[in-house]
């Protein structure tokens, strides 16, 4: 089935104007199979206005409808001067749960892997030392991964772990384990919670580079020093995630609201 910008009238399914669907809902619905079913990909483009209203003979304003409710579901956006095209929804950050990306990316349903930049013993500089409520200059082990997700680059994390509590750590590959994973089964560790700090920043060049954004990209920042159950500090970590790809979402109590 060939795209709908090259899509002869005469493939195109008929809407049903009898019926109670709205016909803007119908040719979205059309647009989001192409995009289930492969035959339209992230990054390609989608028919304009004027070639959706003549291939489905319907007003340009009812096309319109039908592209603002992919654009609003997550699954096209408009690029000015450009045209629209398929994207993916963001995925949810749900802060109000602390987990790791791998089971992140495990409980929806997509592939995690990582790729390792950096896994080394240093001495932690002051106020990191702080914050793990160690003495300035005592050894931890700083793990910098990229973390992907069905082979797409999704975030870059940096981890900073006190070596005292957890001697050995350093040896372990964590390019193929989870360190939280680690953690849980070989050292017992288990976590109570975490102070986090969200910010929306923009990209670093490396930050671009490795995560394939344009330079300046939004990211998303969450920052955490994560406790355990005895109150003991054992990690200090921040997570630059895409902007394109994820947005955090929470749930508020209403305690509070009058």
């Amino acid at each position: 089935m060939l795209k709908p910008e090259h899509q002869p009238a005469s493939t195109v399914r008929p809407l049903d104007k009898s019926g109670f669907i709205p016909l803007y809902y119908q040719i979205q619905r059309a647009l989001m199979e192409m995009i289930h079913s492969g035959e339209l990909s992230t990054g390609d483009p989608l028919a304009s206005e004027e070639e959706l209203a003549r291939l489905y003979r319907v007003s340009r304003m009812t096309a319109r409808q039908a592209l603002h409710g992919l654009k609003t579901s997550g699954f096209a956006v408009s690029q000015k001067g450009r045209g629209t095209f398929v994207t993916r929804p963001k995925l949810e950050k749900n802060i109000m749960h602390l987990r790791g990306f791998t089971e992140d990316m495990k409980h929806l349903g997509m592939v995690p892997s990582s790729k390792l930049i950096e896994q080394a013993a240093v001495k932690a500089p002051a106020e990191l030392a702080e914050k793990l409520k160690l003495d300035a200059g005592e050894i931890v082990m700083r793990l910098r991964r990229l973390r992907l997700a069905d082979g797409i680059p999704m975030a870059l994390e940096e981890s900073n772990i006190p070596l005292k509590q957890f001697p050995g750590l350093e040896k372990i590959n964590f390019a193929k384990q989870s360190l939280y994973f680690v953690l849980r089964e070989t050292f017992g560790v288990r976590v109570a919670w975490a102070d986090e700090v969200i910010e929306a920043l923009p990209a670093t060049r490396e930050e671009s580079d490795l995560l394939t954004i344009p330079k300046k990209a939004s990211i998303l920042s969450i920052s955490r020093t994560i406790m355990t159950t005895e109150e003991t500090p054992i990690e200090v970590a921040c997570s630059r995630y895409r902007g394109d790809r994820y947005r955090a979402s929470i749930r508020v109590p209403t305690t509070s609201i009058e």
